[in-house]
């Protein structure tokens, strides 16, 4: 009889980590936490050592048609450094293995090395290692990250509580609309080598996508007024998805509301001419590494005036569901339609209903 296969599809990316993560209870009193947060928590010396990896694949996470390796080299740590931004802590170290097939010679390696140095020089970090080889089929990035925070400061998913304020840094839905116009001129300039389309109008979402940053500068912020976020995440799979991992992990449910999602003109404009409907990309697009978080009420005035943030919602009892509230007052219940890397086919919904 032939043996039938699940699907990785079927679990998604997270059902797979859940399914992993039930075989393994940690075994050395100095694992803290182990899988299932934006970075494992070990102890070490009285404070916690944060250590997470982003795997990036060739075809999958980027596509060098055109993506520049010195971008994709600066990205590759960049979105490994916000792990650590999400827990709250500081990034210290990266090591990098990587697999490479031979149609990649000594000057794409040195390019994409630039872009490392680059990041770790603007975030303060060390490379200090990591491992090399083959690849028959194209270019696989694997970078690690080492960062540490206080005993017991770690910002965990699951510390969120019912009545508490849904706050989001930033503004969502850019890295899809650049993913976009790429895309687009890929088409468009295939087989016509040499020419070189005119990116200008597109450089804020061609830059969120190509060139993102980790928002260490929201962390200090909030150190600065005293605000200790209950939970937090990075947005690397959209905000829907990341919201209900968060809400998950604390059992708790939301309400965020349309009217508050943060979405830059640059990204209505670009809505607007792929016919794409924004509040969708903006819940679902991926790739924009803002940070979600939770805090307490009695700081809402302060979170209110900053332009750092904005305001999206409120947790509430677990039983009471996920929701978004539309411009319409309709209650809709949120999905997970962000990135889902095991997918075969792209996982977001874009079009307009």
């Amino acid at each position: 009889m032939k043996k039938t296969t699940t699907p990785l599809s079927e679990l998604g990316e997270f059902g797979l980590i859940e399914r992993i993560a039930a075989q393994f209870q940690p075994q050395r009193s100095e694992t803290v936490l182990g899988i299932g947060d934006d970075a494992a928590i070990v102890e070490a010396a009285g404070n916690e050592l944060l250590i997470s990896t982003d795997m990036l694949v060739e075809g999958i996470h980027f596509d060098l048609t055109y993506t520049p390796l010195q971008h994709l080299g600066y990205k590759a740590a960049v979105v490994n450094f916000s792990d650590i931004a999400a827990m709250g802590g500081e990034v210290h170290q990266l090591l990098v293995s990587m697999a490479l097939s031979n149609r990649f010679g000594l000057e794409a390696v040195d390019a994409l090395y630039e872009g490392m140095a680059k990041a770790c020089d603007r975030y303060g970090v060390d490379l200090i290692g990591g491992d090399t080889t083959s690849s028959k089929t194209g270019l696989v990035l694997c970078p690690t990250v080492m960062g540490r925070s206080a005993s017991g400061g770690a910002i965990r998913r699951s510390g969120a509580r019912p009545r508490q304020l849904i706050v989001v840094t930033g503004d969502l839905g850019g890295a899809y609309i650049g993913l976009q116009v790429l895309e687009r001129e890929k088409i468009a300039y295939t087989g016509n080598e040499g020419a070189q389309p005119d990116l200008s109008p597109y450089a804020y979402a061609v830059g969120r996508l190509l060139k993102p940053e980790a928002r260490f500068d929201v962390i200090e912020w909030l150190r600065e007024q005293g605000i200790v976020p209950t939970a937090m995440i990075d947005l690397s799979d959209g905000l829907s998805s990341d919201l209900i991992h968060l809400c998950r992990s604390s059992r708790v449910g939301c309400r965020i509301y349309e009217e508050r999602l943060p979405i830059a003109e640059e990204v209505y404009a670009g809505c607007e001419e792929f016919r794409l409907n924004a509040t969708t990309v903006a819940l679902n697009g991926g790739e924009d590494y803002e940070l979600l978080f939770t805090v307490d009420v009695a700081h809402y005035d302060v979170l209110k005036q900053s332009a750092l943030v904005t305001l999206i919602g409120e947790t509430t009892e677990w039983e009471e569901g996920m929701h978004l509230i539309a411009n319409t007052q309709e209650v809709i219940p949120l999905k997970a339609q962000g990135w889902n890397p095991l997918l075969d086919a792209e996982s977001v919904n874009t079009e307009d209903e």
